[in-house]
């Protein structure tokens, strides 16, 4: 006990002393530097991790001939990732960039600690075992984590602390990928609610720190290899058009039959043994047939990316039944195209750890060459590289699945440093976005809270709505009556309430009407009608009652239309809860739009 005050004694101290000689501008610069060079560390820890695991496990495999050890990698894989989630850490830590999106629409951006590495051990055993997910969702909530975390640390505001957690996103995104730019978009994009002059620098710095020390620790390696060898023709305009029509439509098809498997996996939750077997033998089946589904998959992606010919791309097919079948070819580059969504769900729904980052860049590099190589063997049109239209397939994939075509376009160029394809890039990106935006909405990430009415949007009127809750302006001090009480017992009760409604309840709690002072005014006073008239009589229905779940612009909606000045809020068997009054809601709603807008 002792101990732990002379620790907060300390922190305070510190604290107090950062105050007075380092200005809070100043102190958020510092930390967006410390985000950046943590955020590299932990992408670095990740990928060794990852690389190791699939060394020591698959160097030793026959590329002329399938593996049956591809049956049993990914289920140990899933197996002891559960055990780690299970009795390490103890908490759901799925969905990494969704759960920064809950975090800053429902926790003003409160990330665990434990979010600082719990992701990255979890997701280093999946992927590493052959789990079909990618690794750069689990750092986007790992640098996330350090950001709030260090925000909970200092005690910024809640402006500052959702900040940080853009700083973390945008510095795993730059130090995983050497992106920065791409890192600054990508929060643009998907995390930030209302982005400031103000806020580009402390975010630009988290993202070259990170970047930097990437480069430091790993050199000058890149995740893709490509060298632009035929550049960009405007003939070849109509071709990007529909590659970018082709990935929205693939980008469709990911994201509904993502939803649709997570929603078997869901009906399966109470029954973790029988999850783990089904999502298991369902991957590493898959895996068997398809060995390009093991793991990220990047090093599949670089086949395209660097063959030119027939030779070259059919390596794709090596450790599988396809082995030295060449003349199928785009059956298997079709076939990993359908079959990687359910890969990627049975990885996440049986338990695994990852994010669909990696998977959106895997479809679309197979999605981008499956097209230029059936344009080109049918003579569709002129010829067009299928180098480049791999790279565009990634950017065009990644727009649809995230809503996100700047992040598409820039991360891709920056990859690759393939800036001389920007035009192509953007065309392929902006089609992609156009088509998937007809059906959907909502990014692959945010559909899940968009659902549930969680999330955050860059309309603060909107973000400031998703940020209130019923439990924090709800007003617990009424004073309730009965029914059967007679007018002069009301008189007498009236004189002990602070409110101007007493709810009239049965002996269960349950709602049954109001009295409002203000509407028997007239009487009230009037002794010789005080055992005349009894509760029942005199109160009426409330104007409208809030449910303890109900959205903030529905309550709103309520005021708006009845006018009123208070309404109960009841939960689902009628009872009363407690009173929401329009001026304390009003002046919730004035602060926190006060709080995002700020400079």
């Amino acid at each position: 006990m002792k101990e732990f005050v002379e620790r907060e004694t300390w922190k305070d101290n510190f604290i107090n002393w950062r105050q007075k000689h380092i200005s809070d501008r100043q102190m958020l610069l510092i930390l967006s530097f410390v985000i950046g060079f943590f955020a590299a560390i932990a992408a670095l820890v990740l990928h060794s991790i990852i690389h190791q695991i699939q060394i020591m496990l698959t160097s030793g495999f026959d590329a002329t001939s399938y593996n049956w050890l591809f049956l049993l990698f990914p289920i140990v894989g899933i197996y002891l990732t559960s055990l780690f989630i299970k009795y390490i850490v103890r908490d759901n830590i799925s969905h990494g960039i969704t759960r920064v999106l809950y975090a800053i629409a429902t926790k003003r951006a409160r990330l665990k600690g434990h979010n600082c590495w719990s992701s990255v051990i979890a997701s280093s055993i999946t992927i590493g075992f052959g789990g079909s997910v990618g690794a750069e969702a689990p750092i986007v909530l790992t640098g996330s984590a350090i950001g709030s975390n260090l925000g909970q640390l200092f005690k910024v505001d809640a402006k500052t602390m959702i900040l940080l957690v853009g700083c973390g996103a945008s510095a795993a995104i730059a130090g995983v990928f050497r992106a920065p730019i791409a890192g600054l978009v990508f929060t643009l994009e998907i995390l930030m609610v209302d982005l400031s002059m103000a806020s580009l620098l402390p975010i630009l710095i988290s993202c070259v720190t990170a970047t930097t020390f990437t480069t430091i620790f790993q050199g000058d390696t890149s995740l893709f290899n490509f060298v632009l060898q035929d550049p960009w023709e405007v003939a070849r305009t109509p071709a990007c058009i529909l590659l970018g029509i082709f990935c929205g439509f693939t980008s469709l098809y990911f994201m509904r039959m993502m939803s649709t498997c997570e929603g078997w996996f869901a009906k399966l939750s109470h029954y973790p043994y029988i999850k783990l077997i089904f999502g298991g033998l369902m991957l590493s089946s898959l895996i068997f047939l398809f060995p390009s589904l093991y793991g990220e998959g990047y090093s599949s992606v670089n086949v395209f990316l660097s063959g030119k010919t027939m030779a070259d791309w059919g390596t794709i097919m090596n450790n599988s039944i396809f082995y030295g079948h060449s003349n199928l070819l785009l059956v298997y580059v079709g076939l990993v195209i359908i079959f990687k969504v359910f890969a990627t769900s049975a990885t996440n729904g049986a338990g695994g750890c990852g994010g669909t980052f990696a998977p959106s860049l895997f479809i679309g590099g197979f999605a981008g060459f499956l097209f230029s190589r059936f344009w080109n063997q049918y003579q569709i049109g002129i010829y067009i590289p299928e180098q480049n239209f791999t790279l565009m397939g990634m950017a065009g994939v990644m727009a649809g699945v995230m809503h996100a075509p700047l992040t598409g376009i820039f991360l891709i160029a920056e990859l690759t440093g393939g800036y001389q394809l920007f035009i192509p890039l953007m065309i392929v990106c902006i089609s992609a976005f156009l088509t998937i935006s007809i059906f959907e909405s909502h990014s692959i990430y945010a559909l899940r809270l968009a659902r549930e009415g969680k999330l955050l949007t860059h309309h603060i009127d909107n973000s400031a709505l998703t940020l209130m809750s019923v439990k924090a302006i709800i007003d617990k001090d009424y004073h309730p009556i009965g029914p059967d009480l007679s007018m002069g017992r009301l008189a007498q009760e009236i004189s002990r309430s602070n409110n101007n409604f007493l709810p009239v309840l049965d002996t269960s709690g349950v709602l049954l009407g109001v009295v409002d002072i203000t509407r028997i005014r007239h009487i009230i006073f009037r002794t010789e009608l005080y055992n005349h008239f009894t509760v029942k009589q005199l109160m009426r229905d409330p104007d409208a009652t809030i449910g303890e779940n109900d959205p903030m612009d529905e309550i709103m909606e309520k005021f708006d239309k009845t006018d009123a000045a208070q309404l109960p809020v009841v939960d689902v068997n009628h009872r009363l809860v407690g009173y929401i009054s329009r001026v304390k809601m009003y002046a919730t709603y004035r602060r926190i739009v006060a709080d995002l807008s700020a400079e």
